[in-house]
């Protein structure tokens, strides 16, 4: 069976709330253009102010966070960062968590006027610590999941790498779930056929492609990613030691942090919260009820 071609972006989102049981809130796609000329974009859920806001991981995009904000029930903004979804593509391709998190802060500024519990997933969790660290007025809450500062970028996205060195465009969607399905992505191949769909696009040319810029310049963008966290210069700790916010980390059991790991954590930051979860690297979208339950808990800390 082909791979659906409907267009529209919520479409996934009514039988998400079905399956979850829970009201399918407002959504909208918003957008902004920067100094620079490129596009931000981002998704608001629900009415009023945001309460939360997500930052995805490394070649993912907003809806990674759908059956999060589903669970949730509270007004969300979810921004796709610099170089996926539908924001621009940087010319310089620096996607290093200190030039992502100059956008977060304008996303707030601009989306997100009351001081929010932001959580950041993998690369978008070192962009949340840095944004938190450089506007702490925005951030009352900061949530980190399956990531530290210094994380070995040579290991965790191995896998990444090799999926990404084949083919960077396809003769149809179907033929890119399939690519998916071989390495192990997306779960069931409904969970894959979902995933490919928000993550690619067609062509002028027919051809689907995959929409973030990190498909095209992986090698590059971890290996800028390794710098960040290894430049002796600059402690890639600097910017959580210095977040007044409330910290919690989300360790998924089967992720990328090894106990090493959050043993590091933990002798850096003795304040915060680190919760572990059965779940791999993506746990927004194996374990979402998780991730909400934590979040109703903070949202409810900070309004005692």
């Amino acid at each position: 069976m082909a791979v659906a071609e409907d267009t529209s972006e919520f479409r996934y989102l009514p039988a998400q709330a079905a399956a979850l049981g829970t009201p399918v809130p407002d959504a909208t796609r918003i957008s902004l253009t920067l100094a620079d000329g490129r596009t931000l974009s981002a998704l608001r859920y629900g009415a009023g102010e945001p309460e939360v806001t997500f930052l995805h991981g490394a070649g993912l995009n907003a809806h990674t966070w759908d059956a999060v904000v589903l669970l949730l029930g509270r007004p969300a903004l979810v921004v796709d960062l610099a170089g996926h979804g539908d924001s621009s593509w940087r010319d310089d391709a620096d996607y290093a968590p200190d030039a992502l998190a100059n956008d977060v802060a304008i996303a707030l500024q601009t989306w997100a006027p009351r001081p929010q519990v932001l959580v950041g997933h993998s690369l978008g969790g070192l962009a949340a610590a840095s944004a938190a660290a450089r506007h702490p007025e925005r951030v009352r809450e900061l949530v980190l999941v399956d990531i530290i500062p210094g994380l070995d970028t040579d290991a965790a996205p191995a896998v990444l790498r090799e999926f990404y060195a084949g083919a960077t465009d396809f003769a149809s969607r179907e033929d890119a779930v399939d690519r998916a399905q071989a390495f192990g992505f997306g779960g069931t191949r409904a969970d894959t056929e979902r995933g490919v769909f928000f993550n690619t696009r067609v062509r002028a040319d027919g051809r689907v492609e995959w929409k973030h810029h990190f498909a095209h310049i992986i090698g590059h963008a971890f290996d800028a990613l390794r710098t960040a966290n290894t430049d002796t210069a600059r402690d890639p700790w600097q910017d959580l030691t210095v977040v007044d916010a409330p910290i919690t980390l989300i360790r998924g059991a089967k992720g990328f942090l090894q106990d090493s790991d959050v043993s590091a954590f933990e002798q850096r930051l003795p304040a915060a919260s680190v919760v572990t979860v059965a779940a791999g690297h993506n746990v927004q979208e194996t374990a979402p009820e998780s991730i909400a339950s934590l979040i109703t808990d903070a949202l409810a800390r900070s309004a005692r």
